[in-house]
């Protein structure tokens, strides 16, 4: 059957066209889905008897399943979100005051094994659908109504990399923007990529969303270590590709540049001073993201003071620096924590858990 919750508005009204339909019956549905909050086509009143018998046949409004739920004692809500294959990805919420972000997963496990991140130490499975992603805003929202609230920003900065799931992140992202679905600003839906360049430009040619990037070091050869990606498609590049990127989003808006900072790795003032002239002509903040730790990774969180250091050299640069308070980290949800269940198919989970391992042997 078809899960309606795989199309955008247009890929929507295309289904309906295809089947004979008039396109607004796209439209009709998709208020019922999202503005009523109705999964029974049933329900769905204004759509005739026949159509409605049609989409009962033809369709259904499938969503991923919740396993688990963690809470921190700092407010954050993590879920264990069943996605099909044995397989389940980590969906964290954010709630502060007047906004709730959502962190949302685009893959199962991640193929860019960057070092300092526990997602990538997981290996791979595979994409997410549209109807996965858009799911676990549907599941968050589902639990926030009961307070009277909703989920005000996204970031696709969960487990995966989005660029490498293209098709999927685009619909999904129109869902999340679009005044008939969820109609939040494009300013508060964020896709964060490691750096995959070609998709940045043709991302520009379909969306106007937020872009953030996982930066992390100011040379190729500092980040090449830490992104392997880098070895792909250089700072050079990527520098290239992102100011192609802002040009589309008009002269208010900025990227996003994210950085997590490792003791003795890539926190020295020199390489805050590297960070501020490489990036002197991009049109970006500046997120400074203190390494959360996981089991085997070889490094250490900086201290507060060292942390405050580098943030005052890009600020004295004139960089909109803001430091990431780190969230929910006694539920491993914090940045770079994420590690849902992976029926992995490469050998990286196994290697990584034979890590931990010896390191507990020790």
């Amino acid at each position: 059957m078809t899960n309606l919750f795989d199309y955008d508005r247009e890929g929507l009204e295309a289904y309906f066209v295809d089947a004979g339909h008039k396109p607004f019956r796209a439209r009709q549905v998709m208020k019922w889905i999202f503005h009523r909050n109705q999964l029974d086509f049933d329900a769905m009143t204004d759509l005739s008897r026949d159509l409605r018998a049609w989409l009962r046949e033809d369709a259904n409004l499938a969503l991923p399943e919740i396993v688990e739920r963690f809470e921190s004692t700092d407010g954050t809500i993590k879920w264990l979100v069943r996605v099909g294959n044995g397989n389940s990805v980590e969906t964290v919420l954010i709630p502060e005051r007047g906004r709730n972000t959502l962190c949302v997963s685009s893959q199962v496990g991640c193929v860019l094994d960057c070092s300092f991140c526990a997602t990538g130490k997981q290996g791979f499975n595979g994409n997410l659908s549209t109807a996965e992603i858009i799911g676990q805003l549907l599941l968050a929202n589902a639990e926030l109504k009961a307070r009277g609230e909703a989920v005000t920003n996204v970031v696709l900065m969960g487990m995966g990399e989005p660029l490498l799931n293209f098709d999927a992140v685009v619909r999904a992202t129109n869902l999340m923007t679009d005044d008939l679905a969820y109609g939040i600003s494009k300013r508060r839906v964020t896709i964060s990529t490691a750096g995959v360049v070609p998709a940045i430009y043709e991302l520009a040619k379909v969306t106007d969303v937020s872009l953030a990037i996982s930066l992390h070091a100011p040379n190729d050869a500092l980040r090449s270590e830490l992104v392997p990606i880098n070895r792909k498609y250089g700072i050079a590049e990527l520098i290239t590709a992102c100011n192609h990127y802002i040009g589309n989003l008009g002269e208010k808006r900025t990227l996003t540049m994210e950085y997590t900072l490792m003791k003795g790795v890539n926190d020295g003032l020199e390489h805050a001073r590297e960070l501020a002239d490489l990036l002197r002509h991009v049109r970006c903040k500046i997120n400074l993201i203190p390494f959360n730790p996981f089991p085997a990774s070889g490094y250490v969180r900086p201290d507060v003071s060292a942390v405050r250091r580098f943030q005052t050299v890009l600020l004295n640069a004139g960089f909109a620096t803001m430091l990431r308070t780190t969230r929910g980290e006694d539920i491993s949800a914090a940045c770079g924590q994420l590690i849902g269940k992976v029926q992995d198919r490469t050998k990286r989970q196994t290697r990584y858990l034979a890590r931990v391992r010896a390191e507990e042997l020790a």
